[in-house]
């Protein structure tokens, strides 16, 4: 049989272009003009004009809830509209844009609020850095610093995590499309079994611990180890308190650092402001990104034990590291932090979420409906992997937007602005049933179940 990728690339080396796909209405200009790496808009195939809260309208008026918030970036919704007053404001006085890491009141401003707000009353003492302005900016700058600090190269990550697209972040990522498309060996790294991975009553660090035990094991001892407590690209999968700290105990007993990936669950998406706040541990580095602006704007930080900010003045930079309207957001949303307010309604919404999801499983169980997720990402996986696609598809059609996470994607994955009212919360899982219900009625008896097998 012939190599089908081997003659796309040699085609691509004759100049020859793949043969497009037929325009789609109102999409002609990107369909035309924009790379075929797009993926969101080709599930969501509509223009969208203008949003607010957890509303988005399209061009031709028509509204949806929004269940996907950004994938995680806009934990408090769209344009809230205290953020846009403080936009205005700066912008209208010349406020400084872009800074690299000059010092500007803009930034001050966020490192002491930050400091006071989130960081004291927790007991936590982390110096920041600004690495650039997205989340894989974050994670290349906490791994580079983790190597410098111990002398090690090796990074230990775990089975299904996501921690970016850039080649250091690909290298702990566990996807296998995603780390393909890197196109070159992604060494120094080495993957090990997430909590609950081995299967019910097998603790999956004792792989980690045999590991750094054994001279013999041919795996050298670590520089760090990253994690998500929520794998949320991998399937909304949730980390035991138990497991989690059994694994800052593993890594303080070798001196391997710990890292903790809070891009997509940070930000009080879990319900506290740091999703590992729960396990009570205190991590060496943090990578935050996503909902840390407030708003949207592109920002990114790491959070690092003072004793190991060894960085040599500009070893690591980036010139978009200063976003300075970022950290005027950044600093104003930290408002909803200085009380427990939200917190208390991320808890009582995720259970609603959590609630509603088990319903669904316990309604028809020839689905094979696992629920998972903690606060405000939830998710269900199916034992059909096209399921979730199907109900995300029909959702879309119902007006609300949702997204599918996993392997293969097989898991439902709810993430709506924490801000979201009640009711739209409500009508939004209305709609996601309905689409559901029409999803498993359009599939042939036991068709599932062979697909599964």
């Amino acid at each position: 049989m012939q190599d089908t990728r081997l003659i796309r690339r040699t085609d691509i080396l004759r100049g020859v272009r793949p043969a497009a796909p037929p325009p789609r209405p109102g999409l002609e200009t990107f369909d035309a003009l924009e790379s075929a790496v797009r993926s969101y808009c080709r599930a969501f195939p509509v223009v969208f004009a203008r949003a607010r809260g957890a509303t988005l309208v399209d061009e031709d008026g028509h509204e949806y809830i929004d269940f996907f918030a950004g994938a995680g970036t806009l934990n408090y919704g769209h344009n809230p509209q205290f953020l846009k007053d403080r936009i205005a404001e700066y912008l209208a006085g010349d406020g400084i844009l872009h800074g690299l890491d000059m010092a500007t009141g803009a930034k001050r401003d966020f490192l002491e609020r930050f400091d006071r707000v989130i960081l004291r009353p927790r007991g936590l003492e982390y110096r920041i850095q600004f690495p650039g302005p997205t989340g894989t900016n974050a994670v290349e700058a906490a791994l580079k610093l983790a190597r410098k600090a111990t002398g090690r190269r090796t990074v230990a990550y775990f089975a299904n995590a996501y921690h970016g697209m850039s080649l250091g972040a690909l290298a702990v990522t566990g996807n296998a499309s995603k780390r393909r498309g890197a196109g070159v060996p992604l060494n120094d790294t080495v993957a090990l079994p997430y909590d609950g991975d081995l299967g019910p009553g097998i603790d999956s660090l004792d792989v980690f611990e045999a590991m750094l035990r054994n001279s013999g094991s041919g795996v050298e001892l670590p520089a760090a180890v990253i994690v998500e407590t929520v794998q949320a690209e991998g399937g909304v999968k949730v980390a035991r308190a138990e497991w989690l700290r059994r694994l800052e105990s593993l890594c303080r007993a070798h001196g391997v650092l710990l890292i903790v990936d809070d891009i997509q669950t940070g930000c009080g998406r879990t319900g506290s402001f740091f999703s590992f706040e729960e396990a009570g541990i205190t991590p060496d580095l943090v990578t935050l990104s996503k909902s840390i602006s407030g708003i949207g704007l592109p920002m990114a930080l790491v959070l690092i034990r003072p004793e190991l900010d060894v960085w040599n003045p500009g070893e690591h930079n980036g010139t978009f590291r200063g976003n300075n309207l970022a950290f005027v957001t950044a600093a104003a949303v930290l408002e909803y932090w200085e009380h427990d307010g939200l917190s208390r309604a991320v808890h009582e919404k995720g259970e609603q979420i959590r609630a509603r999801l088990q319903s669904w499983a316990d309604a028809d169980p020839s689905l094979g409906g696992v629920v998972r997720g903690r606060g405000m990402i939830r998710g269900i996986a199916f034992a059909d992997p096209d399921l979730a696609s199907r109900v995300s598809a029909g959702a879309f059609r119902r007006g609300v937007i949702v997204e599918t996470a996993g392997p293969r994607d097989e898991v439902l994955k709810l993430i709506p602005p924490l801000t979201i009212s009640d009711g739209q919360l409500e009508s939004g899982l209305a709609r996601i049933e309905a689409a559901l219900e029409e999803a498993v009625a359009l599939v042939p008896a036991g068709a599932a179940a062979g697909e599964a097998a």
